[in-house]
C-alpha cells in the first residue's frame, strides 16, 4: 500500500427527493481517501449511507454535491473512463437467468470491450481461481446462492480493472463459502488491487481492512486504521468503537 491516492471524496452529498416532503440526504458532506493497494472497509448498519456512497463511487448515482475522483477522473464528468478502471460488485444486482454461468462473464466482458481471445483466456483463469468449472455450463437460473456470487464477482472482475467495490458481498451466503469470499478478496489485494468494501459484520472489517471509515445515518463519523480508530475511542473491539461513536441501539 502508497500513499498514492485511488480514490477521493470530496464534500460528497447525496439527496433523493420525495413526492412529498424535503428531500432524504443519504449522504451528507461525506470525505475520504482510499489509497492504492488498501483495502478499506465502509462500515455501518443497514440505511447508513454505504450502498449510496459506493454508488456514486461507481457512477451509477451522481452527486447532489461535492466531488468523487477515481484514479484521478471525475465519476461525473469522465464516467466512462471511471468505468472503465473500476469493478462495482452490486449488493442486489440480478443474472440472466436464461445464460449460462459462463456466457453471463463473456457478456460482460463484451461489453467492456474484450477481445475473444483475451476474454476467453480471463474466463478460463477465473473459473479455475473461484472454483467454478463444474457449473459452467449450468443456467444462472438453477444456481444457489453461493455459486450465483461467485459469478458476480467473476463479471465484475473479468476485464481485470485495478479498482474494486464491493457491496456486502457476503450477504445471505453461508460461513464456508462467505469464508473463501473474503480469502479471495485478500488475494486480490495481494496483486495490488485497491478494494473498497461494505459490510456491517465487524468481525470481516477486522480480518481484511488496512483502514475503516464507520458511516451511520450518512455521516462519516471515523475514519483510520482499526488500531487507531479504537486508540481514539477508547475501547478494545471495532464493535465496541461503533457503538461509542454511534449510540447504543443502533442496529435495533
Amino acid at each position: 500500500m502508497t500513499t498514492e491516492i485511488a480514490i477521493k471524496l470530496e464534500n460528497a452529498t447525496k439527496a433523493f427527493t420525495r413526492l412529498k416532503g424535503d428531500p432524504v440526504v443519504a449522504v451528507d458532506n461525506v470525505n475520504f481517501d482510499v489509497f492504492k493497494g488498501e483495502i478499506f472497509g465502509l462500515l455501518g448498519p443497514n440505511g447508513a449511507g454505504k450502498t449510496t456512497t459506493l454508488r456514486m463511487i461507481s457512477t451509477i448515482l451522481k452527486p447532489t454535491d461535492g466531488h468523487i475522483l477515481v484514479d484521478g477522473f471525475d465519476t461525473t464528468a469522465q464516467s466512462n473512463e471511471v468505468r472503465r478502471r473500476l469493478g462495482f460488485l452490486s449488493g442486489n444486482t440480478g443474472l440472466y437467468k436464461r445464460l449460462k454461468a459462463w456466457e453471463m462473464v463473456a457478456y460482460f466482458g463484451q461489453l467492456y470491450g474484450m477481445k475473444e481471445s483475451l476474454l476467453m483466456e480471463r474466463i478460463d483463469k477465473l473459473f479455475k481461481l473461484l472454483d467454478m468449472v463444474e457449473f459452467r455450463d449450468v443456467l444462472c437460473d438453477a444456481l444457489s446462492s453461493g455459486t450465483r456470487q461467485k459469478v458476480s464477482i467473476a463479471r465484475t472482475i473479468v476485464h481485470d480493472p485495478p479498482i474494486l467495490v464491493f457491496d456486502e458481498p457476503t450477504a445471505a451466503l453461508d460461513p464456508l463459502v462467505a469464508r473463501t469470499l473474503l480469502d479471495f478478496i485478500k488475494g486480490l489485494k495481494d496483486e495490488g488491487k485497491t478494494i473498497v468494501f461494505s459490510t456491517h459484520i465487524m468481525l470481516e472489517a477486522e480480518r481484511l481492512c488496512d483502514r475503516v471509515g464507520i458511516i451511520h445515518r450518512g455521516k462519516m463519523l471515523e475514519i483510520g486504521s482499526i488500531p487507531e480508530i479504537l486508540e481514539r475511542t477508547g475501547t478494545d473491539s471495532l464493535e465496541s468503537a461503533f457503538f461509542a461513536l454511534a449510540g447504543e441501539g443502533v442496529w435495533e
